[in-house]
């Protein structure tokens, strides 16, 4: 909703302000300006990344108009889940849980917790450890360095969109300045013509380097700041279940170790230490 509002602020404030100071909105309708640059941007960034990396980049750019997910009752769920399965392991045993990471979409441990197990990489990161734990054969340190290896190379992998964005509005300007410089060429070989129709020439040579710069820091350079701002979101949910988890390994009973997890998130979305104990109360008595 963010983006929407704020690309109407950026439309309204440049064509507004242009219109006011007496300008002609219509001078600065230039679809062939719009398909220079923009069919060149796309084609570089065809020539500049791999398949993965575009199909990574579509995929994720619907996801900057929805709201951010990772909210504190997103994490109040996740945490009252750990604590679940962590309270089972510690009264029956790790072989206890099982048959619910195996098949967590159909385990009633899990599938009350709709937010998380909807999340495919965050469930899959939990089973995948709860699996190692399972297993007996690991310590803690050895599945820290493992957990830390993997968050990284999530971070790196989702970090290809924000890179794709990134370059594509830093080319934009270039592509701008491409476009006029071609708009001056054919009004140089229109020297002949009447004044009038020479300086319409001009213009909109001209637009082809406000269009770049526009479409440059107006709307396509903001979008890789937020990416990178859901992914940072994104990974911070990884490094709560991985603190929580070795806590859990370490001895620390689940009350604890829920609170390790609780330490590690943002504070614009931490719950605090009686919303936690709440929310679990609340959950065992449903």
């Amino acid at each position: 909703m963010l983006v929407i509002v704020g690309y109407i602020l950026v439309v309204g404030s440049v064509f507004g302000g242009f219109a006011m100071a007496g300008g002609h909105l219509a001078a600065l309708f230039q679809p062939l300006e719009l398909l220079m640059i923009g069919g060149a941007a796309v084609g570089a960034s065809m020539v500049g990344n791999n398949v993965k990396t575009l199909k990574a980049s579509l995929k994720a750019l619907p996801g900057v108009l929805k709201g951010s997910k990772y909210n504190k009752t997103m994490y109040l769920e996740l945490m009252t889940m750990l604590f679940d399965v962590l309270s089972k392991v510690r009264k029956e045993g790790l072989m206890s849980i099982e048959g619910d990471i195996e098949k967590p979409e159909e385990s009633p441990l899990f599938s009350k917790y709709e937010k998380v197990v909807h999340d495919h990489h965050l469930m899959e990161f939990i089973c995948d450890y709860l699996r190692l734990m399972v297993s007996g054969n690991m310590d803690a340190f050895q599945i820290e360095n493992l957990m830390d290896n993997e968050i990284e190379t999530h971070h790196i992998e989702a970090h290809a969109p924000v890179h794709f964005v990134a370059k594509l509005g830093d080319g934009l300007p270039a592509f701008g300045i491409v476009a006029a410089v071609m708009g001056v060429v054919h009004t140089m070989e229109s020297v002949g013509i009447p004044p009038s129709e020479l300086g319409e020439l001009i213009a909109h040579a001209l637009v082809g380097t406000f269009l770049g710069i526009l479409l440059a820091y107006g709307f396509v350079g903001p979008l890789s700041g937020l990416l990178e701002q859901q992914l940072d979101e994104s990974s911070k949910t990884f490094q709560c279940v991985k603190v929580t988890l070795l806590a859990s390994l370490n001895g620390f009973a689940p009350a604890l170790a829920i609170e390790f997890g609780r330490k590690v998130l943002y504070s614009t979305e931490r719950p605090s230490f009686i919303e936690l104990e709440d929310h679990i109360k609340q959950n065992k008595s449903k």
